[in-house]
């Protein structure tokens, strides 16, 4: 099992309507950064990240699950460079995490949040999932 963060503008895609997609997930397109799609390339059905507000919010407000394996990015209009994976809504995170409280965590000081703050799809140890899902209040994190 492997953890993530997808990063999304929330006036694009809120976490809102990523769960309104339900079971069946949606995919997550338009990343055109090669190490954010060697990340999604590397995902695994099941693995589980963190769903962040971005530009406005600035924290984590959901676990999302990979629910399919990395593919062509529908919207990149045919260029095979360009890949996506599929993820579905698991869980809110009671409380959301901001980036400062994030940030003033010494645990959290080597996140990829806070050293590649620009990286849209990022790893997350698990140490840091652990510790970010008690931040959030979330008793029982999904695995």
């Amino acid at each position: 099992m492997a953890y993530w963060l997808f990063k999304s503008e929330p006036f694009k895609w809120s976490w809102d309507m990523q769960k309104a997609k339900g079971e069946v997930g949606e995919e997550w397109t338009g990343v055109r950064n090669y190490l954010a799609r060697n990340n999604m390339r590397a995902m695994k059905i099941g693995d589980k990240g963190f769903f962040y507000h971005s530009n406005e919010g600035l924290e984590v407000v959901g676990i999302v699950e990979v629910c399919a394996l990395s593919h062509p990015d529908s919207t990149a209009e045919g260029d095979p460079r360009w890949d996506c994976v599929d993820i579905r809504a698991v869980i809110d995170m009671p409380k959301p995490v901001s980036l400062k409280d994030i940030k003033a965590n010494e645990k959290l000081s080597k996140m990829s949040l806070v050293t590649s703050m620009r990286l849209s799809v990022q790893p997350v140890t698990e140490e840091e999932y652990l510790e970010v899902c008690r931040m959030g209040e979330l008793d029982n994190p999904p695995r």
